[in-house]
């Protein structure tokens, strides 16, 4: 694991950037700013109408609501971010820790159908290491969750080490298999270039 980033002390972005683009699923033009956040913020969306922010949604499986052909995060007062997962897989595999991410609509914009766009937002204005300390989960002993012939397992690991696997019958999708070590390297080669500008 090369990258810098990848160690003991939390991250976040070094100066904010604005996006621009539509929502796959509504067909609503989406503004998206993300702001550097202070260490122990996390990952929080910041909803916003008319300019003013009208709910703040953290980015973690507790506020996941619907998982039907989008991944889609919310509050308890029906507030939801729709499509959020090409993003937040970009600030994962980039190791960014903590941010806001105010947005204007619906649903995260689906640029060009992979995280590129993000990434190359996010290489664009830097990474900026913060002094508190990473904090993780430490697998143990193997988890493993079953539901309709599908499952999941946690395994203990050094790394952080991805195996997955899908199988659609549709030839659009079919069957595809994701297996490596996860690191911003990889994750960036694994990215193809994108053909959208960020400012």
């Amino acid at each position: 694991m090369s990258n810098r980033f990848i160690g003991a002390r939390q991250t976040t972005l070094a100066r904010e950037v604005r996006l621009t683009g539509t929502g796959v699923h509504s067909g609503a033009p989406v503004s998206l700013t993300l702001h550097p956040a202070e260490a122990n913020t996390g990952l929080r969306f910041l909803v916003t109408k008319r300019g003013r922010v009208v709910a703040e949604i953290p980015a973690n499986v507790a506020h996941v609501k619907n998982l039907t052909l989008c991944t889609v995060i919310g509050d308890e007062t029906g507030i939801t971010v729709g499509t959020v997962e090409h993003l937040l897989a970009a600030l994962r595999g980039l190791s960014i820790d903590n941010l806001y991410i105010e947005i204007d609509s619906k649903e995260v914009p689906i640029m060009d159908g992979s995280s590129a766009v993000f990434v190359e937002a996010i290489d664009r204005v830097g990474i900026r290491e913060l002094s508190e300390p990473r904090k993780y989960i430490k697998v143990l002993k193997p988890v493993r969750v079953e539901e309709n012939g599908c499952w999941g397992e946690l395994v203990p690991h050094t790394g952080f080490s991805l195996d997955v696997e899908i199988d659609f019958p549709t030839p659009l999708i079919g069957r595809q298999r994701l297996n490596y070590e996860m690191s911003p390297g990889v994750f960036r080669l694994d990215c193809p270039a994108p053909a959208h500008s960020v400012s």
